[in-house]
């Protein structure tokens, strides 16, 4: 993770390969998908956990000119790498940091009356119609002006900008459910609300939106796709991004009726073969992945063989039943991420979904970038 240790391999109990090279061609995809709209990244939670600094620059090469992050310290880390890129910030205006958006000519989404009023007061004091996106809520109650309030600024008069409108925009609940009348009624909603605001571009599509002619407008805002996570139900994701290894660091013979773990949660119903890895949920692999007696949650691939974890997942190590395995030692790779099993297919055993498990890896690992 960038801003983290740099953990070298020697010292690190796992290595976490990020291929930019996937990033870069999810995105392609994604453009290409929505021709004739500008396709932004979103690069918020350090890039989904890939790292802002290396994937920022990736996703620029792929042709990226736009981005959204969703705090400003992001932004700032993001501006190092990126001079001259469009940078959003999501999340609004953070505290009494109004001169950092000036300086590093970065853009607040404006998501309340008071934010507008802040804002503006400060274009006025400096005698500058800095830009800014205006959020409307057209259904989430989350972030967002009302419908009433959109249209109020809207209007001529006393209202008007002392920013420039760059952009306006909106955020869907659940266009990863195909047909949810919600999704419709946001599409119209926004586009009532876009009307009201001529020539300022709009954004509505997140990833699952990108998959949706009417909510592509002028920007579309793609996020957990371009890490080849799952973003649409229906749709298989595009290309992984994350591969995750970890060499055993025991292995050991359990007997018939031994128990593995904390909470003795699992017994071994045969001669088994048990290796351990320095993995847990201190490094985000979920606790809930952890297997107990003969329900079985998440594997890992060890010989090129699916291996059933044992037991619990602790802070820092996950013990495997290697029995079909074949010969293993200590030194060996696991694969708890890549040859086919995803961050979709362990969020699924966990009970959450892939955007927790990219966001959650963790910083002990030696990270490796490769087709950047």
């Amino acid at each position: 993770m960038s801003g983290a240790l740099k953990v070298p391999a020697e010292e690190a109990g796992a290595r976490l390969t990020i291929d930019l090279g996937a990033i870069k061609r999810n995105y392609r995809a994604l453009a290409a998908m929505t021709a004739g709209a500008e396709c932004a990244a979103v690069v918020k939670a350090d890039a989904y956990g890939t790292g802002i600094e290396a994937t920022g620059p990736a996703l620029a090469d792929a042709g990226a000119r736009t981005f959204f992050v969703a705090h400003l310290s992001e932004a700032r880390r993001l501006r190092a790498v990126l001079p001259d890129a469009t940078i959003y910030v999501l999340n609004g205006l953070f505290g009494e940091a109004l001169a950092t958006y000036a300086d590093h000519a970065l853009r607040p989404v404006l998501g309340s009356r008071e934010e507008i009023e802040i804002f503006s007061a400060f274009c006025a004091a400096t005698a500058r119609r800095w830009p800014a996106a205006i959020h409307i809520d057209t259904g989430m109650n989350r972030l967002g002006l009302d419908l009433a309030e959109a249209a109020l600024l809207a209007e001529p008069g006393p209202h008007a900008l002392a920013f420039e409108p760059a952009l306006l925009m909106s955020h869907f609940a659940c266009a990863d459910e195909p047909g949810h009348p919600l999704t419709a009624r946001q599409i119209d909603r926004f586009a009532q609300m876009r009307a009201l605001f001529p020539g300022v571009a709009g954004s509505l599509a997140n990833s699952a939106g990108c998959t949706m002619a009417a909510a592509r407008h002028d920007i579309v805002r793609p996020g957990i796709a371009l890490y080849g996570a799952r973003f649409c139900a229906g749709r298989d994701p595009l290309e992984p991004v994350v591969r995750l290894e970890a060499p055993l660091v025991q292995v050991r013979d359990v007997r018939p009726g031994d128990a593995v773990g904390y909470g003795a949660t699992w017994t071994a119903a045969r001669p088994s073969r048990v290796g351990i890895v320095s993995v847990g949920y201190a490094d985000g692999y979920l606790r809930a992945a952890g297997s107990a007696e003969r329900n079985v949650r998440a594997k890992v691939r060890v010989n090129g063989v699916a291996c059933p974890l044992a037991g619990r997942v602790s802070m820092d190590l996950i013990a495997i039943d290697l029995t079909e395995a074949g010969p293993v030692r200590r030194g060996d790779l696991v694969t708890l991420l890549g040859d086919g099993i995803g961050v979709d297919e362990i969020a699924e055993v966990a009970g959450t979904i892939g955007y927790e498990m990219l966001t959650s890896l963790g910083r002990r690992y030696n990270r490796r970038y490769t087709g950047g």
